[in-house]
C-alpha cells in the first residue's frame, strides 16, 4: 500500500522493459547486447562501430583488436573534422583513420556480452554475424576548467549508449539440380565462338 505503491509497479514494468532501436528479423535466432552512459567519445564509438557492420562476430573481435595494436586503422566517414590521413584504411575507399582504443575495448566488451547471450540460446557462436549496431550520444557530463583572467569554461565529456543484435547465419542450401551432380551449361558469347571456329580452321560461311 501507501501513496507510492503505484509509482514503484511503474517503476519495476520499466526497469523490466529495455528499448533497443531495431529488432532483430529472426528473434529465435538472434542475441541482443547493449551497455549505457560509456564513458568514451561518442564520435569514435561511432566510427569504429560502423566498421563492423555485417562482419562475423570472430572477424570483428579480430579488427577491433588489430585497431589497439595499430596493425589496422578506423576509418572516419562522417565526424571526420581534423581527423589525419592514413594509408591502412585505403582498402575501405577512406582517406582519413585513427585508433581509438578505448572505444574499440568497450565495443569489445558488448560484443562479449552479446555472445554469452547467444551461448545462453544455444546459437552458434561460430556463425554470428553483426546484424545491427548502433551508437547514440548519451547526456553530456559537465566539468569546468579555469581559464586565464579569472574566467570559467565548460569542460563536457560526450559518453555513449551502444547496442548491438548478432544473428545466427543460416546454412546456403543447395539446388537439386546441383546435388544430382548436373553440369551448368556455359553461356559463350559470340565473339569467343567466332574466335573458336578461326582456331580450329572454320569459317563462319561453312
Amino acid at each position: 500500500g501507501g501513496p507510492f505503491a503505484g509509482a514503484r509497479c511503474r517503476e519495476k514494468q520499466f526497469a523490466n522493459m529495455v528499448k533497443y532501436a531495431r529488432n532483430p528479423v529472426n528473434p529465435s535466432k538472434s542475441c541482443k547486447a547493449r551497455a549505457s552512459n560509456l564513458r568514451v567519445s561518442f564520435k569514435n564509438t561511432r566510427e569504429t562501430a560502423f566498421a563492423l557492420r555485417g562482419l562475423t562476430l570472430r572477424r570483428a573481435q579480430r579488427f577491433l583488436k588489430d585497431v589497439i595494436a595499430h596493425k589496422q586503422a578506423v576509418p572516419f566517414r562522417r565526424f571526420n573534422g581534423a581527423v589525419g590521413r592514413t594509408g591502412m584504411v585505403k582498402q575501405a575507399g577512406a582517406t582519413q583513420g585513427r585508433w581509438p582504443e578505448k572505444s574499440c575495448k568497450h565495443l569489445l566488451d558488448v560484443l562479449s556480452n552479446a555472445e554469452s547471450n547467444a551461448a545462453l540460446k544455444n546459437l552458434d557462436t561460430d556463425k554470428l554475424f553483426v546484424e545491427s549496431i548502433q551508437v547514440n550520444a548519451a547526456q553530456k557530463q559537465r566539468r569546468r576548467t579555469y581559464r586565464a583572467h579569472g574566467r570559467i569554461n565548460p569542460y563536457m565529456a560526450n559518453p555513449s549508449h551502444i547496442e548491438v543484435v548478432l544473428t545466427e547465419a543460416e546454412e546456403a542450401v543447395a539446388r537439386p539440380e546441383d546435388l544430382e551432380g548436373a553440369k551448368k551449361v556455359k553461356k559463350v558469347s559470340k565473339k569467343k565462338q567466332a574466335r573458336e571456329r578461326m582456331r580450329s580452321g572454320m569459317t563462319v560461311g561453312e
